[in-house]
């Protein structure tokens, strides 16, 4: 089983626009890894976002690239920026397929860390927007498979 934590793309500030969509750059970035991980054959069974927009925007154009078959959804838990990710881990320790889950900084490192370093203090990896994390399951314990970051790819 594969976890993919996605921070979501560049977003505008708040006072360019209240609900902080993805800024042009912010979109071209994503476009840019989603390209990389479907060429990668990198197939998820269902994207999560945190329901914000920024977030659902990255789900969006990620989900056409590696979730064809199925729209992405809003978490069945709460991944806010600063939520706990506790929930997230319990979840996806019960999951027997391939997740995506988009969502925000600090939530995402967070949660990294939690799966892969047992405590969601320690930092275990470094987001920047439109970074993807994949944690594999192969047992009973999570490990970070590879990461990718739109200012590595052509």
């Amino acid at each position: 089983m594969k976890l993919y934590l996605v921070q979501h793309g560049e977003a505008t500030t708040v006072e360019e626009d209240s609900e902080r969509p993805l800024t042009a750059q912010g979109r071209a970035d994503v476009e840019k890894v989603a390209r990389f991980m479907a060429a990668a054959g990198v197939h998820a069974d269902r994207v999560f976002h945190s329901g914000i927009l920024r977030a659902q925007q990255t789900a969006e154009i990620l989900a056409k690239a590696v979730c064809p078959e199925n729209e992405p959804t809003e978490a069945p838990m709460s991944i806010a920026p600063k939520d706990q990710p506790g929930a997230l881990a319990d979840e996806a320790n019960h999951w027997g397929d391939d997740v995506m889950v988009v969502g925000h900084l600090p939530f995402m490192a967070r949660a990294a860390s939690l799966l892969a370093a047992g405590s969601p203090g320690v930092k275990a990896v470094a987001f920047r927007p439109g970074t993807v994390v994949c944690l594999e399951r192969p047992e009973d314990s999570w490990a970070v498979a590879w990461m990718v970051r739109p200012e590595l790819l052509k």
